[in-house]
This record gives structure tokens, sequence and C-alpha cells, in this order.
């Protein structure tokens, strides 16, 4: 069992900049592959950018070249910088745990911060 709790989420102005942060409690972090994903009113939770375990990357085409997911093993936290944010970035953020093993797949979810970007 993986607790996740998100925060660094805020009011920004577009072109600003705002750092992400999910903390993680409860289990060995290092094997799982965190990941970011965002939900806006009216729309689908999609996936933003996801970091596995080794450090490979992956990116929405949204937000290559403005955000970037990184990870600190030792402190349990992956982080998400967010640079020229865009009114389309508004969204509540979500961290994600995944973890395979075998046949079974293991995912959890933080409660989320919102992340609002308007002049």
């Amino acid at each position: 069992q993986v607790q996740l709790v998100e925060s660094g989420g805020g009011l920004v102005q577009p072109g600003g900049s705002l750092r992400l942060s999910c903390a993680a409690s409860g289990s060995i972090f290092s094997p799982y592959a965190m990941g970011w994903y965002r939900q806006a009113p009216g729309k689908q939770r999609e996936l933003v950018a996801t970091i596995a375990n080794g450090g490979n990357t992956n990116y929405a085409n949204s937000v290559k070249g403005r955000f970037t997911i990184s990870r600190d093993n030792a402190k349990n936290t992956v982080y998400l910088q967010m640079n020229s944010l865009k009114p389309e970035d508004t969204a509540v953020y979500y961290c994600n745990a995944h973890l395979v093993i075998g046949i079974a797949a293991y995912d959890y979810w933080g409660q989320g911060t919102q992340v609002t970007v308007s002049s």
C-alpha cells in the first residue's frame, strides 16, 4: 500500500512556473513507476508525464519542452516542474504510483492539487 500526498499547486499567471511535489509513504518507493495526470473540468483525466523506476521519462505532447518530471528515491518524492504555463494547463493534478508484479498491476493515487493559470 502506498500513500501519496501532492503539494505545490496554486494560482499562477500565464507564462509563470510552478513545481509540484508528491511525497510517497507506506511502501518501498524505488520500484514504482511514477506519474502525473491532470483533469480539467468536464474532461477526462489525462496523462501529463511519467518516470520509470530506472529514470526514463515520457511526456504528453502538450507539455513537452515545458514540463519536467523527476524523482528523488532517497526522499520518496516525485516532482513536476512546470514552466511557461498556459491557461489550458488549468486542472487538478494527480500523482500516480504504478507497479507491475507478474500479471498483477497496482495503482495508487493522491488526492490531487489544483493548478490554475489565469491573469
